[in-house]
């Protein structure tokens, strides 16, 4: 029975590649949960277990007595003659149990046990190593569908694909070799289990580190991300390299880079965009496929209007509000679009389109901009900074082109300060929904 149990567990081991150590702490554990099965108590048995041996050892200390009233503690001197002919009353005796006393019922149980204790042993290790591979991508067949989602064979691995985590447009059947990223270890539920994603933000980042060589040098940098998987995406990206366009090297030529990971996203739209420190142009940028007139921004509440064109409105939310949505999450700026029509101030002529550079303003003369730049004033903010008094001081600005001058700026700043009341309404609007 001995060498029977030992021959079957060091197969165990062999098939497990169990380190000795582990397995003997765990045969040590099982037969102690025997004796204390069989006999009540396991505080005077020794059990030791040899594995480059293949053997068990189980030894019982007993006390011995003129009358037993314990078996398990005691012996009587007569048997303990019998194991050791010098036994004197009083003195303790260690008696060897053959592990087949312990009846073949019990063995059974033992083995399902170690079974038992193993399988558990290579989930604990399997876990660990995923722990360590959380982030990264791995490819596997799907094996079984549920309605809770999808289990996925990796190697000799099962791991979990949960309906939350799949693209809801993509249709997958068993029996298919899917890619997948491993998202986290989940200890909740039905016990532990491998987590992996195809609906997660960093999958479209590792697709693109796999696709993209100058991402995954480090040469090109993904700044932010924003997705509504299976439907659109934004990624905006920035080179270390001057000499490298990082929209560029992500798009690839002729396209073959991004097309690559849009087939995997089950053709999900992706706008790649340049980064920018500046909170206007970055969230110029997030609108694509719409590029609007003007934004005004408000850092300090992170609101933003966008004045787009009345026919492009309805591109720039998207369907479903999916464009202005990931517009929003890509810059962190809650971005109020608005029709050009709404807020222009002259039927005419579309004040707000006009330029920022004191050069590119229509209604000032080339003898009144050259007056400006020749007195380092080449921005419109700076220039609505002087009062007529200042402007007179300029050399060759008179009476009539400082009045000129003047209409001008207010025309500008009325334009400016309607675009800015939308952002303090919004504001007002946004305080009151939190208050409500």
């Amino acid at each position: 029975m001995n060498n029977e149990i030992m021959d079957a567990i060091t197969q165990i081991a062999k098939d497990k590649r169990i380190e000795k150590e582990y397995l003997r702490d765990i045969l040590e554990g099982i037969f102690t949960a025997m004796i204390e099965k069989k006999y009540g108590t396991a505080e005077n048995f020794d059990v030791i277990v040899n594995i480059d041996k293949g053997d068990i050892e189980i030894y019982q200390e007993k006390t011995v007595v003129e009358e037993v009233e314990d078996e398990v503690s005691e012996i009587d001197l007569e048997s303990a003659i019998k194991i050791d002919a010098d036994a004197e009353l009083g003195e303790e005796i260690v008696e060897v149990i053959d592990p087949i006393s312990f009846g073949r019922r019990l063995i059974v149980a033992a083995k399902q046990n170690l079974n038992q204790r193993i399988r558990d042993f290579e989930r604990e290790k399997t876990l660990d190593e995923y722990k360590n591979r959380v982030g990264e991508i791995i490819i596997g067949d799907i094996h079984q569908i549920q309605k809770r989602g999808i289990y996925i064979n990796l190697d000799k691995t099962e791991v979990f694909l949960p309906r939350e985590e799949q693209i809801q447009s993509e249709r997958l059947r068993r029996g298919e070799t899917v890619r997948s990223l491993i998202k986290e270890i989940r200890t909740q539920g039905r016990g532990p289990e491998i987590i992996v994603s195809r609906a997660d933000e960093q999958f479209l980042v590792r697709l693109f580190e796999l696709e993209v060589p100058e991402i995954y040098d480090g040469i090109v940098d993904i700044k932010a991300v924003a997705r509504a998987p299976g439907e659109r995406s934004k990624i905006a990206v920035e080179s270390i390299d001057r000499r490298i366009d990082p929209v560029g090297a992500c798009v690839g030529m002729k396209g073959v880079r991004i097309q690559a990971v849009v087939r995997e996203l089950n053709n999900e739209k992706i706008d790649i965009i340049h980064y920018s420190n500046e909170p206007e142009i970055l969230i110029n940028r997030a609108l694509t496929p719409v590029k609007p007139n003007k934004v005004i921004v408000n850092p300090e509440d992170k609101i933003a209007v966008a004045i787009i064109d009345d026919e492009q409105m309805s591109l720039a939310i998207g369907k479903n509000g999916v464009n202005l949505r990931l517009a929003n999450e890509l810059t962190g700026f809650q971005i109020e679009p608005v029709r050009e029509s709404e807020y222009s101030l002259d039927e005419d002529e579309n004040l707000l389109k006009k330029t920022d550079k004191i050069e590119d303003i229509p209604e000032l003369t080339t003898a009144i901009k050259n007056k400006l730049l020749a007195a380092d004033i080449e921005e419109l903010d700076e220039l609505m900074e002087f009062d007529k008094d200042e402007l007179l001081d300029i050399p060759g600005i008179g009476d009539k082109t400082a009045d000129k001058i003047l209409e001008v700026i207010n025309s500008y700043s009325q334009t400016d300060q309607k675009v800015k009341q939308v952002i303090d309404e919004k504001i007002t609007d946004q305080q009151d929904d939190e208050q409500s």
